[in-house]
């Protein structure tokens, strides 16, 4: 049975409504044409050349990343940005992109509750405008929690401030660039707190108050495009569907 690209766009914003998305995103539809027949859906978190040249090779003509394409406006469309040559490539493919992001981000069992179902973390409930708080099942030293976060997430480098002298059971967590939600995590009480992104004076003075895990934006949503798939895979199970085998992660670490 063929699948519209409007059907996969009317299933991701069921799970994702729009009206979710914070005043600066633009999540939705990027390009492309919303009576094409789906040929294929590549899943990533974001979309680059080499994501375009991927989803060509196999034969897609939808991409469903995360982080939009066009998060601002373009003035031109030739090859002098890395955004102008993925247009260019999606017109000239005829592929449709399209993305989910802060309206994923905060959407019931979206973006966070992945993060948490990866810690293991039980009675997960939302707080503040975009996080989710949940309790590990038993209380957890602190310093095996911050080894437990560095392998389930692949974090190369994983930053955080003074290890508590407390165990740890109460995890607050953000994905992506979080820090605005620390604050809501202290009011909550958790033990520690996880999120993508923290500028240096945002982490200073909460030593033995809360343990911050920084994981950098890439780690923190890698699980993102698990959750597209489980999205995607109930509602179209015929519809090919591939998870992108490129690292896009604009951040390299030296060992």
């Amino acid at each position: 049975m063929s699948v519209k690209v409007k059907e996969v766009i009317d299933a991701l914003e069921h799970f994702a409504p729009l009206p979710l998305q914070e005043s600066y995103d633009n999540a939705g539809l990027q390009t492309g044409l919303t009576e094409a027949e789906v040929s294929g859906a590549l899943l990533c978190l974001d979309v680059t050349e080499e994501v375009m040249r991927e989803a060509v090779e196999l034969g897609c003509n939808l991409i469903v990343s995360h982080h939009p394409v066009l998060f601002r406006g373009l003035r031109q469309v030739s090859d002098a940005t890395q955004v102008q040559r993925v247009v260019r490539m999606a017109v000239q493919n005829d592929i449709a992109i399209y993305s989910a992001h802060t309206n994923l981000d905060k959407a019931e069992d979206g973006v966070n509750y992945k993060i948490a179902e990866r810690l293991g973390l039980i009675d997960v409930t939302p707080i503040g405008q975009c996080g989710v708080m949940g309790y590990l099942s038993a209380p957890m030293d602190s310093r095996f929690f911050l080894d437990k976060v560095k392998e389930v997430f692949h974090c190369a480098c994983l930053m955080h401030n003074s290890v508590l002298p407390r165990p740890v059971q109460s995890v607050a967590v953000c994905g992506g660039a979080g820090e605005d939600l620390l604050g809501e995590a202290l009011a909550q009480e958790a033990d520690a707190f996880l999120t993508g992104e923290m500028r240096y004076h945002t982490c200073m003075g909460h030593d033995e108050e809360i343990l911050i895990c920084v994981l950098g934006h890439y780690e923190s949503e890698r699980y993102t495009v698990e959750l597209l798939e489980d999205i995607l895979a109930v509602e179209f199970p015929h519809m090919p569907l591939y998870k992108t085998e490129i690292n896009t992660n604009p951040i390299h670490y030296l060992y």
